[in-house]
C-alpha cells in the first residue's frame, strides 16, 4: 500500500517536479497540500488538475485531520525547522529539500525533536538518485581507488534568475536569512553530502571558504560563487558551488592512491587505475528500485525496508553537512580557516 504524504509549501520550485512525478507512482499518494498563499494554491491547482479539497492554509489543522505518514517540505529553508517540529509533535516523519536547514542551530533542534519523537527526518538531493555517484561509492568501498586523497565537486548552474526560477522561489533563494546564503548553501550542500558519505560520516578537521558576488546587480544580498576546501587527516575536498557556470552541472571527481573515478552525468563514470595507460568510461548499473527516487526511498525507509543511517539522505549525514556549511559561511565572512568541533551528542 502506498504511503500517505502531504506537501507543505509551494514556494520551492522543486514542488512542480514532485507533482509531475507523482501520477502513477506506486510508492506514495498525496493526501494534502499546505500553502497559505491563495494565489499559489490556485495556480498549482489549475496547472496540475488538483482537487481543491487537498488544500489547507494551516499546517496544524492538516496534521490533525489527515495525519499523513510523512510531510514533504517545499518551503524556504529557514522554515524547515518549524514544519519538522510541528510534524514530529504528531508523530509524522519529514523529508525536506536540501539542505537540511539554514543554520546549524536549527539543525541541532531538528535532531533533538527527531530523537525525542522517534520520527524520521530525511533530506532530498537530486544527486542521491544518480547511479554514477553510487558507482563511485562502490569503487571506493571495494578499494579499487586505494585510499581517498582528493575529491573535487562541481555543482550549480548559470544562476536562479538566469534559468528562470519562479518569482516566489527567487525571492527567498536570494535572501541570506531564508536560504542561509546564496550559492554556498544552495549548491555547496551537494558536495558536502557526497564527501561525508565517502568519509563514512567523518566531519572534516577544518573548512576554508571564499565567496564572492560576481553579479551584484542580480544578487546584491548573497554570494553567487564559492569555493570550500575541506581538510581531513589524510584527504582534502574542494567544493565549487556556483551560480556562474556556463551550464547546469553536478559532477564529482574522486582521486585515490590507486586510481580515480569521475562521474559524467547521472549514469556514467570515467575511471583509470594505477598501471593503466588510458582511462575508460562505463555506464553505471541501475539503482535498486527503493533507491531510484525520493518517494520510493521514503516509502522503503518508513516501511523498515531500508535503514537510512549513513546514507546521503540521512539525518546523521546531514548534520555533518550543516557543520560544513556553517563553517564555510563563517570562514568566508572572516577570511579565516574554521576548525570543526565535534557536535554534542
Amino acid at each position: 500500500m502506498p504511503i500517505r504524504v502531504a506537501l507543505v509549501g509551494l514556494v520551492h520550485g522543486h514542488a512542480k517536479g514532485f507533482l509531475r512525478a507523482l501520477p502513477g507512482h506506486d510508492s506514495a499518494t498525496l493526501v494534502a497540500i499546505v500553502e497559505p498563499r491563495e494565489d499559489l494554491a490556485k495556480e498549482y491547482a489549475a496547472k496540475f488538475g488538483l482537487d481543491s479539497k487537498l488544500f489547507y492554509t494551516d499546517l496544524e489543522r492538516m496534521l490533525v485531520e489527515q495525519h499523513p505518514d510523512a510531510v514533504l517540505v517545499y518551503t524556504a529553508i529557514a522554515d524547515h525547522r518549524r514544519v519538522i517540529e510541528a510534524a514530529a509533535r504528531h508523530g509524522v516523519s519529514s523529508m525536506v529539500e536540501k539542505p537540511l536547514s539554514s543554520t546549524l542551530e536549527d539543525a541541532m533542534a531538528i535532531r533533538a525533536i527527531a530523537r525525542e519523537r522517534h520520527v524520521k527526518v530525511l533530506v532530498n538531493y537530486e544527486t542521491t538518485w544518480y547511479a554514477s555517484n553510487r558507482e563511485v561509492f562502490n569503487e571506493a568501498g571495494q578499494g579499487k581507488l586505494g585510499e581517498i586523497r582528493k575529491v573535487v565537486v562541481h555543482d550549480g548552474h548559470e544562476g536562479p534568475k538566469e534559468i528562470g526560477v519562479e518569482p516566489e522561489f527567487l525571492s527567498w533563494l536570494t535572501d541570506p536569512v531564508k536560504n542561509g546564503a546564496g550559492a554556498l548553501f544552495d549548491f555547496g550542500c551537494y558536495g558536502a553530502d557526497l564527501m561525508t558519505v565517502l568519509m563514512h560520516g567523518e566531519a572534516p578537521i577544518s573548512v576554508t571558504a571564499v565567496t564572492q558576488t560576481n553579479k551584484p546587480e542580480i544578487y546584491p544580498k548573497v554570494d553567487d560563487d564559492a569555493t570550500l576546501i575541506l581538510r581531513y587527516a589524510k584527504a582534502q575536498a574542494v567544493l565549487m558551488p556556483s551560480w556562474n557556470w556556463s551550464f547546469s552541472r553536478k559532477d564529482m571527481e574522486v582521486y585515490g592512491t590507486s586510481g580515480y573515478a569521475i562521474t559524467v552525468g547521472s549514469d556514467r563514470v570515467r575511471v583509470r587505475y594505477r598501471g593503466q595507460a588510458e582511462e575508460s568510461q562505463a555506464t553505471a548499473a541501475p539503482l535498486a528500485k527503493a533507491e531510484r527516487d525520493s518517494l520510493s526511498y521514503l516509502a522503503a525507509v518508513l516501511r523498515g525496508h531500508v535503514d537510512p543511517d549513513g546514507d546521503l539522505s540521512s539525518l546523521d549525514t546531514n548534520m555533518v553537512v550543516m557543520q560544513i556549511l556553517d563553517a564555510g559561511l563563517r570562514s568566508a565572512q572572516t577570511g579565516r580557516t574554521v576548525a570543526i568541533a565535534p557536535l554534542p551528542k
